[in-house]
């Protein structure tokens, strides 16, 4: 049988699912670059819920000429910020 790239990818990421949880002391960074845009999440696993998230599509953001790079860059420190002003962390 085989697999496609994006089965396979699947797999891998089911696997690092069952071993790493996010707790509201310790939340759980869950990035995903398309080929355009970049998405990023801080997550608590136990209360199953986003603290913070941010992504390169964002308004406060105006990525439309710049590397992927520096909108990788920009939408960190923009998670960053959301997730220390996110309310009880």
């Amino acid at each position: 049988m085989i697999d496609s790239k994006k089965d396979k990818r699947q797999k891998v990421r089911f696997k690092i699912r069952k071993k790493v949880s996010g707790t509201k002391d310790m939340p759980r960074l869950a990035v995903f670059r398309s080929n355009k845009e970049i998405y990023a999440q801080v997550i608590d696993d136990v209360n199953s819920c986003t603290l913070a998230s941010a992504s390169s599509r964002d308004k406060s953001l105006e990525t439309k000429k710049l590397t992927k790079t520096d909108q990788a860059k920009l939408v960190g420190k923009l998670l960053a910020e959301r997730a220390t002003g996110a309310k009880g962390y």
